[in-house]
């Protein structure tokens, strides 16, 4: 069942840790017609904006467990995400269980790269959206709150998401989780992680290389051009971080273009190795 023609009220599952722009997300679902599921804080913050709200643990029928690390991890929400609504044992499995389909998820995980720790290891977060993103062809899914603008205009304007934009938002989601679990192994790699080198060194691995590096990049700057005037360039950084390049102005002349970076990066690593105040003169 394409998501253009599926029954009406709609349900979306809001679960969120940036709650940036959610409030309005969802007035603007429940504007539409659409049924609104959620838990912990996510609900507890639209319930007190007097948005309904059905609660997680109606649909599952039990409480959050285990100081909230169980919550969405659950058949009736999962089911309701990850079937496939043109398969009909698909929809006889929802029928017999009582389970109903999740048409939207919306979630965001633990700002784990600014303040790590196991206890912010999301595990339901990143499986919710990952389910959701895997049926894509059913199922919406938005991972960030820039896009709940361009969502909700879409869902108003046609009533339902296109194929490309589900598409676009599920390649979105799993790089999402993707930098998320990056940033988890760099967190293990590091002295903080309480592993056997938690103290910067391990006896027992001479080797001080890791066998493998997980990076997550984000695109921040495109160039004039790469390294040849014919070939397209971007800067790219570490999802999460910043350095002096976030701070830099051009301020006369073209844009940057790859051979400018790495002569301004030369410069600055110059400067850098400077001991003491030293000043130059242009000509």
């Amino acid at each position: 069942m394409s998501p253009a023609t599926q029954p009406s009220p709609r349900r979306a599952l809001l679960s969120v840790y940036d709650k940036e722009g959610i409030v309005d997300l969802a007035r603007g679902l429940v504007d539409l017609g659409w049924d609104l599921v959620s838990s912990g804080g996510t609900a507890s913050l639209l319930a007190g904006e007097g948005i309904p709200v059905i609660e997680v643990a109606e649909i599952t029928r039990m409480t959050e467990m285990l100081g909230g690390r169980v919550k969405t991890l659950h058949p009736m929400v999962h089911g309701g995400i990850l079937a496939d609504r043109s398969d009909p044992s698909h929809v006889h499995d929802l029928r017999e269980r009582g389970i109903t389909p999740i048409d939207l998820v919306v979630g965001n995980l633990y700002s784990f790269s600014s303040d790590p720790g196991i206890e912010l290891i999301d595990i339901g977060g990143p499986t919710m959206v990952r389910a959701a993103a895997k049926n894509h062809a059913h199922v919406g899914v938005v991972v960030d709150p820039a896009d709940y603008d361009s969502l909700l205009a879409e869902l108003r304007a046609d009533g339902a998401l296109s194929d490309a934009t589900r598409h676009q938002l599920a390649r979105a989601a799993f790089a999402h989780t993707a930098a998320y679990d990056a940033a988890i192994v760099q967190w293990f790699d590091g002295p903080d992680s309480g592993g056997p080198d938690a103290d910067g060194s391990d006896a027992s691995d001479p080797d001080p290389l890791k066998p493998s590096m997980h990076l997550a990049l984000e695109r921040v700057q495109d160039l004039r051009y790469g390294e040849n005037p014919h070939q397209v360039g971007a800067r790219y950084r570490t999802v999460g971080s910043s350095g002096w390049w976030d701070t830099a102005v051009v301020h006369g002349g073209k844009a940057m273009s790859y051979l400018n970076l790495f002569d301004a990066e030369a410069a600055w690593r110059l400067v850098h190795a400077l001991g003491d105040p030293g000043v130059t003169a242009g000509a």
